[in-house]
């Protein structure tokens, strides 16, 4: 049985044209890559109010962690809200179009905890811990989270 060694050689290529950039000398250099914004958020900006979050927000997305309460009846729930409406609020489907990402998460037995989140400097925002007992979880946490931005938007800490 004879075994061979197989040897990778990588050459290398000269820069394609994209990427030249011509001096005023007539002589070329590699320009840097350009940067293209594709209508994406910018990630990761030092916030200077994290309550501005909540009064900013508009677009809201829900995600669920828990196997008994899903995202769209946590959705539904927000949705239904007078507190919702009336603060123009709207519940999106693409997380990168949120201004704040309502998470919720079950914890020990019957405790859920939720967090908003803003996704551009990922600083929580609003958080609240919560019972399974005596109502639903969806509607406690609809109701407790809209408690939260209404007072935000009022200038109160929530």
């Amino acid at each position: 049985m004879t075994l061979g060694l197989c040897a990778k050689f990588i050459s290398a290529q000269a820069p394609g044209k994209e990427n030249v950039r011509v001096q005023p000398d007539g002589k070329s250099a590699l320009a840097e890559p350009t940067i293209v914004d594709s209508g994406s958020r910018a990630r990761h900006e030092t916030p200077q109010d994290p309550l501005a979050s909540l009064r900013s927000a508009k677009l809201i997305y829900v995600r669920s962690s828990s196997l008994l309460v899903s995202n769209t009846v946590v959705e539904e729930k927000i949705s239904k809200r007078p507190e919702f409406q009336r603060l123009g609020l709207m519940i999106t489907r693409d997380i990168n179009e949120a201004d704040l990402v309502l998470e919720l998460h079950h914890d020990l037995f019957t405790m859920y905890v939720y967090t908003a989140v803003d996704p551009n400097t990922s600083v929580v925002v609003a958080t609240g811990k919560l019972s399974s007992l005596g109502g639903t979880v969806a509607g406690k946490v609809a109701k407790r989270f809209m408690t939260q931005m209404v007072k935000a938007r009022a200038g109160l800490s929530p």
